[in-house]
């Protein structure tokens, strides 16, 4: 029998759906017409004027006037906004700064607006109705939610409410959803990882559980505990539970292990958050990629991703983008962002819909020979060799090794497996081979004897757990790097290798 939010939810779902699905026909078109109204609503801001908003009539003008910039770029404007100065980026002041480890800015304060506040809340409410209306499976309104996020404690900077973006929204959780989600408010601002999840375990081990949500390593995590509790799979604790929901890192590489803590199928829902704005989502169950989310007050500009450094590179509007190119992605919100450049890659694999996947970080990938390996290759690769070998990936990271005592240099894997290969030799000359057919740069290093084969080193049971532990990272938002061009991450792991 059908719950009254099962009731409402179903043709919610379908309304929500369908308005979507129209979107999807006029995505390019609108996104160009957002960019109309963005420049006319931020005229008059600090920023707008000193760029000349007034004047721009077209996209064309628009990338003239206004330069790629990263959080760097935008920081003396974040500054005054954090001083109390009105009107800077956009209207008014932020509702929220939601803060955020930056690689070179140290904490970088990322700006939440009235109005941008509704990209992240609508957005993750939309993929889940979207969900229901693709599935029917209506039942996971009736169950309980976990969401593992950061705590929902917030600081004020210049007046300014902050705090972790999964802290923000957790305030705006839709009050007919209150009662479904857990953990409870209290557990939630509990700030040590490890105590957190203690507590967390507690309150749900005996709940009717349909959905959880939460970045794959610290969800594994979570699993772990559960199962060492409990002596059981995650199903048989919650045998009501239908849907994962995940997002920040490729699930991919965590996907095998997971799936065999829950001992049975359950459906997954990809997502892609970040601070400045709920960029994406997995609109369809079975379709690759994930809809590239066009109408919550983000217009997109795409640059070739070998090209994002260079002075003037190309930018492309959503009209103008291609299938199978990496792309560094830039965004204009709403919440006062301008070419802002994200630093994550895209590739398209559908331009009807707009359909993308995540292919890594611009500061994350190999080239200290001009191999530029990037992450979507290591993981697709990986993949294919553990699921031949038919062993489990806990964690991985890959960095370069460039001095070598004798011999040449080479690319060093740190794994750690649930369980090692039987022939570890083998399955690092078959890694080897895989990432030579993705990567031809990589090919043609190891063929022209300037790069040695990988070299694998086995980090023991937990290894990643204690090393970001040791580094105040775990936990939360916090992700490991798939790849480092220098060996900030290697040297520091070398006390967690066994082998």
């Amino acid at each position: 029998m059908k719950s009254v939010k099962s009731l409402l939810a179903v043709p919610f779902a379908a309304y929500v759906r369908n308005r979507i699905k129209k979107q999807m026909l006029t995505a390019a078109e609108d996104q160009l017409h957002l960019l109309e109204q963005l420049l006319r609503d931020a005229q008059h801001t600090m920023f707008g004027k000193a760029h000349h908003f007034q004047e721009i009539k077209d996209y064309k003008s628009y990338r003239e006037a206004v330069p790629i910039r990263d959080y760097e770029g935008f920081k003396p404007y974040i500054e005054k906004i954090k001083s109390g100065t009105q009107n800077v980026l956009w209207k008014g002041q932020p509702l929220y700064f939601a803060k955020t480890s930056g690689t070179t800015s140290g904490v970088k304060y990322i700006p939440i607006s009235k109005d941008s506040i509704h990209n992240h809340i609508d957005t993750a409410r939309n993929a889940l109705l979207c969900y229901i209306a693709e599935t029917g499976n209506h039942k996971l309104t009736d169950g309980k939610m976990i969401f593992l996020s950061g705590s929902p404690v917030l600081e004020r900077i210049g007046g300014i409410p902050t705090g972790r973006l999964s802290g923000i929204v957790n305030h705006h959780v839709p009050r007919y959803l209150r009662t479904n989600q857990l953990p409870s408010f209290e557990t939630n601002c509990i700030e040590d990882w490890e105590a957190k999840l203690d507590k967390i375990v507690e309150e749900t081990i005996h709940q009717p559980m349909t959905l959880i949500s939460g970045i794959p390593p610290w969800m594994q995590m979570y699993f772990d505990r559960l199962q060492a509790a409990s002596g059981k799979k995650i199903k048989e604790l919650f045998p009501q539970l239908t849907l994962i929901v995940h997002g920040g890192v490729n699930f991919e590489p965590y996907r095998a292990k997971l799936m065999e803590s829950l001992g049975e199928p359950v459906d997954t829902l990809e997502t892609y958050p970040a601070s400045e704005g709920f960029l994406a989502f997995q609109d369809q169950p079975d379709a690759e990629g994930l809809l590239l989310n066009t109408h919550s007050g983000i217009f997109f500009e795409f640059v070739p991703a070998d090209e994002i450094f260079q002075p003037n590179p190309t930018r492309l509007s959503l009209g103008e983008v291609q299938t199978g190119v990496n792309y560094a992605v830039l965004i204009t919100s709403n919440a006062g962002l301008w070419a802002y450049n994200l630093g994550d890659t895209v590739r398209f694999v559908s331009l009807n819909p707009y359909r993308i996947v995540v292919t890594g970080r611009i500061s994350h990938f190999i080239s200290a020979f001009g191999e530029h390996v990037i992450a979507e290759e290591v993981e697709q690769s990986l993949q294919v060799v553990a699921s031949s070998h038919q062993v489990k990936v806990t964690e991985f990271t890959v960095a370069p090794r460039v001095q070598v005592s004798e011999g040449r240099p080479y690319h060093e894997w740190y794994i750690e497996f649930e369980q090692a290969p039987a022939d570890l030799d083998r399955f690092a000359e078959e890694l080897d081979q895989q990432m030579r057919k993705k990567n031809i740069y990589y090919n043609d290093l190891i063929t022209g004897h300037i790069l040695d084969r990988l070299q694998i080193r086995l980090i023991r049971k937990n290894g990643f757990i204690d090393y970001m532990r040791a580094a105040g990272k775990l936990g939360g938002q916090n992700k490991l790097p798939r790849l480092s061009n220098d060996r900030y991450i290697a040297d520091a792991l070398q006390a967690y290798v066994i082998s």
